[in-house]
């Protein structure tokens, strides 16, 4: 007993070996993050706690009722649900080396032997037949001397959360594809509205020429000019109709529901989605806890490292513990007799001796693929740095744009209303009121778009943020 304890200790000694090298998650590659600098803004980011359900900053019931809808019907996500369920199957087949194998047995043959062969358990030489029992049990179990079966379970947990990062990017990308559909639809709806307004401005301006014509103070030429505004504003129409059906169509099959499946919902106008001018980012150093993207590439690097270890043990010997115990006889009543029981037990040593160089070509392919997803995990934080001050400055120059456009409309309606006013009185001819009139136009579907851009470049920064997943889908961790 005392040199069977020995022996066992030994073994899990051994066991705690583990060869390769450990996984130490990567520091930030690149510093410490500034706010830009040397530019106009119009807002500052602010460093509170990032808004989880960033969504409902614009305090939008519709397109809060459209995220949950997402969240629950987008097929996109129930197809990356699916790949990370597969993804969990495929980690429990692996970790299931790392525990013995037992089997029950048990068959039934009724045979005859032949007369001229060596042998013939039923004494009978062949000249009839017989039957025989068998049942039994068996069991198998790798010792993990070197660690191979514990660094193969430790590249499966790895594998399975970049499904699960895999997922969160897909959850990621739907939210804001939402947002951003459903506000360039009120985008679309709001320029509509003006060019709607315009149009009955341009339709008084006619019918004024017209009476104007009537009177004998102005000419033909007014008139055709007139009608030809009314014919130019009334063109535009049709294509603002042709957008907001597309959009209606996205954000159905974003809900996984068929074509123009929204519209009675979404039709009616409204308007588009503000927020406030100061946007909270949250710690940059949490930035590798919120982007699905960072920590997919984080758990591509573990494992990678992991599958080195992997390789690693492929050179040392595997040795397996095996037995098996039953019973065996001619006839069913004699099947559970002692006289009948069989056993068999020992362990199988496997050495690699001579493989051609296969195994170091091996362990020389996971050790470049360590140091590829190295890299690649530095140049996916380079990106998402940049992609953030990208999108600062995006919505920071569409703030700035859209109150300078907003300034232009200003004093294009007092031009146009001063305009029209001369042109009563006979001061100035009827091409000022349709130049103003242009410009006016122009300028208030330039200040929609800008609007419309604010909110859009709003939802890119969060979603270059990587924000509103945890609140949505925790984190859900491969159990060990």
């Amino acid at each position: 007993m005392r040199r069977l304890a020995w022996i066992t200790l030994s073994l899990f000694s051994l066991s705690a070996c583990t060869v390769g090298p450990d996984f130490q998650r990567p520091q930030n590659p690149l510093g410490k993050w500034t706010e830009p600098q040397g530019r106009q803004a119009a807002s500052h980011a602010v460093n509170d706690p990032l808004e989880e359900r960033w969504w409902e900053v614009f305090h939008d019931a519709q397109l809060t009722a459209l995220t949950r809808r997402a969240l629950t019907d987008n097929l996109d996500l129930k197809l990356a649900s699916s790949r990370l369920q597969q993804s969990r199957a495929a980690r429990q087949v692996i970790t299931a080396e790392r525990y013995p194998t037992v089997n029950a047995t048990g068959d039934y043959l009724r045979q005859r032997n032949s007369a001229d062969g060596l042998s013939d358990p039923s004494g009978k030489n062949g000249r009839s037949a017989f039957n025989q029992w068998d049942m039994g049990f068996s069991a198998a179990w790798e010792l993990d001397f070197w660690g191979r079966v514990k660094r193969e379970t430790e590249a499966a947990d790895a594998t399975l959360q970049v499904a699960e990062n895999d997922r969160r990017a897909v959850l990621l990308s739907v939210l804001a594809e939402t947002a951003q559909d459903y506000i360039q639809l009120r985008g679309v709806q709001n320029t509509r509205a003006v060019t709607e307004q315009n149009l009955d401005v341009a339709r008084h301006s006619l019918k004024l020429s017209q009476l104007r014509l009537a009177d004998g103070v102005a000419t033909d030429l007014d008139v055709a000019e007139a009608a030809a505004q009314v014919a130019a504003i009334e063109a535009r129409l049709p294509d603002l109709q042709q957008r907001q059906d597309q959009l209606i169509n996205a954000l159905s099959l974003l809900m996984g529901e068929p074509p123009q499946a929204l519209y009675a919902e979404l039709s009616k106008d409204a308007a588009v989605p503000q927020t406030q001018r100061q946007v909270a980012i949250g710690l940059p150093s949490q930035l590798a806890e919120r982007r699905p993207d960072i920590r997919q590439a984080e758990a591509r690097l573990h494992a990678a490292t992991a599958s080195i270890g992997v390789a690693k043990g492929d050179f040392y010997p595997r040795i397996t513990l095996s037995g098996s115990v039953g019973s065996q006889a001619l006839q069913l009543a004699d099947l559970g007799s002692w006289s009948s029981r069989a056993f068999a037990f020992g362990p199988q040593l496997s050495l690699p001796i001579f493989n051609g160089g296969r195994l170091q070509g091996m362990l020389d392919l996971r050790e470049a693929q360590q140091q590829e997803a190295a890299l690649a995990y530095q140049q996916t934080v380079l990106r998402a740095w940049h992609e953030i001050d990208d999108q600062l400055t995006r919505y920071n120059a569409s703030q700035l744009r859209r109150d300078s456009l907003a300034e232009a409309v200003r004093q294009n309606q007092i031009a146009l209303a001063t305009a029209q006013h001369q042109y009563v009185e006979g001061v100035v001819d009827f091409v000022n009121v349709l130049t103003v009139q242009s410009a006016l136009l122009a300028t208030q579907e330039q200040w929609v778009e800008s609007s419309t851009g604010v909110s859009l470049a709003m939802v890119g920064l969060y979603k270059a943020l990587g924000g509103g997943w945890e609140s949505v889908y925790p984190l859900q961790t491969a159990g060990r």
